[in-house]
């Protein structure tokens, strides 16, 4: 192991170039280099090289990688469960795509969704926190023309890790439902992640379309031995419609030893008639569509791309298994470079963790998913979508009432029609919230940690609109938003 040792004392993961920074002095995105660029690479310090050996060691190729405990400076400050916000962040790509006549150009949109989410990611090869059983993230988003985006995770399941999640915009006519199933394994000087599940994409306004079902890339941690250390994206993904006959089958091209780049993808769109086209371009720069007759558009420019911030409750005021609160001495001590600090908060949650599946093994009880439930073998939210009102107010409603209601009653799919209207917050920008609303009613101490959430429904009018942006995942440089349809040339 002495050539193992050595490799990894020389694992280099720090940028090459001081310029490579986004987002002002101060900010969570300064020091962050250009997405997928190959020179993203750092250099570890001697004790941070002995504690990544040590780990290596107990590696074997093929190896499974869900019972090796990674040391802490190789985390990303988030939860998985928010770092799936990443493929939301931009939704309007598929705005009123319902409403597009052409079933090849709504299959377009669409599959912008699966390309467009890839390039936000934080400096070198980062892992997020493994969720823990019954942790959930949820946030809600507040679009330029004052319309809304909410969102759920919840981990449903901790052997096998499952991660479900639920996004809707219903004044755009988007509803979003899936569940992640990673698997990791060691392949010698890489690890590699096996992102199984799927994603299902609905346009209200064109029902007909039934689900548009997306797959992910495999994602690929390079040089971890030795080399640049890098994250790729590899294998084949597919968009498919089969209630219109158009798919889209895209390969997600990782470089070779000789030739080849960084980040490239090619895609073939089909429809009823045969082939329709094909998808050419980088999953960190543009992206274009290019029909038979030579005719291309953009379907996405990660270089102009503006990332939408979310809108999270402070910590003081989420119940004790949302994601930020779970791991918030984790993410202190991480962003303060304290391993230590972050080796014990993070085993601290990890063994209560162990020891509420002990509680559970001796009485006899189960885990009671509370957003989702098994449907086959897909995990879909305890809101029935098919009977759910048509119209977008009414589905708003529903929609922050099953995310947002308190937990004596967020059990339980909620009614459509079971509480009166209330006015429409979502027209101010999420950067300039009103403060028209109640405050937010304080937490009382005297509840459960676990159903420490908003006092009330009405609470959660005030949360949506007057709460301050909290820091969300790197972003690229901001830019202009992205028109739509996708522009044509």
């Amino acid at each position: 192991m002495g050539l193992l040792s050595g490799a990894t004392d020389a694992i280099r993961r720090r940028g090459s170039d001081a310029s490579h920074t986004s987002g002002p002095p101060g900010s969570p995105d300064r020091g962050q280099a250009p997405d997928g660029k190959p020179d993203d690479v750092e250099i570890l310090d001697k004790e941070e090289g002995s504690v990544l050996s040590a780990m290596i060691s107990q590696l074997r190729i093929g190896m499974d990688l869900s019972k090796i405990t990674f040391p802490t400076f190789v985390l990303e400050p988030r939860s998985m469960l928010e770092r799936i916000t990443d493929f939301m962040a931009h939704p309007e790509l598929m705005f009123k795509a319902g409403q597009i006549q052409d079933p090849k150009q709504r299959l377009l949109q669409v599959t912008a969704l699966i390309l467009a989410g890839w390039h936000i990611k934080p400096k070198g090869v980062k892992k997020p926190y493994n969720p823990v059983l019954g942790e959930f993230f949820r946030c809600t988003y507040t679009y330029e023309d004052g319309s809304e985006g909410f969102f759920i995770a919840e981990q449903v399941s901790h052997h096998p890790p499952i991660s479900a999640f639920f996004y809707t915009s219903p004044q755009n006519g988007v509803v979003v439902t899936g569940e992640l199933k990673p698997k990791s394994k060691f392949l010698g000087n890489s690890v590699a992640t096996i992102m199984e599940g799927e994603n299902r994409v609905r346009l209200l306004d064109r029902p007909e379309d039934g689900e548009y079902t997306l797959t992910m890339p495999n994602m690929f941690a390079r040089g971890i031995l030795f080399g640049k250390m890098m994250l790729e994206l590899g294998d084949s993904t597919a968009v498919t419609c089969p209630a219109t006959h158009y798919s889209c089958d895209i390969e997600w091209k990782t470089k070779g030893w000789i030739s080849g780049g960084y980040n490239a993808i090619a895609g073939h769109v089909r429809g009823p008639e045969g082939s329709a086209g094909e998808i050419t371009g980088h999953w960190d720069g543009l992206m274009e569509f290019k029909d038979k007759g030579g005719k291309k558009q953009t379907l996405f420019d990660a270089t102009r791309a503006q990332v939408r911030p979310k809108t999270v409750l402070p910590e003081d005021q989420q119940e004790a298994n949302e994601s930020r609160r779970q791991w918030a001495d984790l993410t202190a001590a991480i962003k303060a470079s304290d391993m230590d600090a972050a080796t014990e908060a993070k085993a601290k949650v990890e063994d209560g963790q162990r020891e509420m599946a002990r509680r559970r093994e001796s009485s006899g009880q189960t885990h009671q998913q509370r957003f989702f439930q098994p449907v086959g073998d897909k995990w879909m939210p305890k809101l029935n979508l098919d009977q759910l009102s048509k119209d977008p107010a009414e589905l708003l409603r529903a929609v922050k009432e099953f995310i947002f209601a308190d937990s004596s009653t967020a059990q339980q799919p909620p009614s459509a029609t079971s509480r009166p209207a209330r006015s429409n917050t979502g027209a101010s920008q999420a950067s300039g919230l009103s403060a028209q609303n109640q405050p937010i009613s304080p937490v009382d101490s005297s509840r459960h940690a676990t159903t420490a959430s908003i006092a009330s429904q009405d609470s959660f009018a005030s949360a949506t609109s007057d709460l301050p942006i909290r820091e969300t995942a790197p972003g690229p440089p901001a830019g202009p938003l992205m028109t739509h349809p996708p522009t044509q040339y």
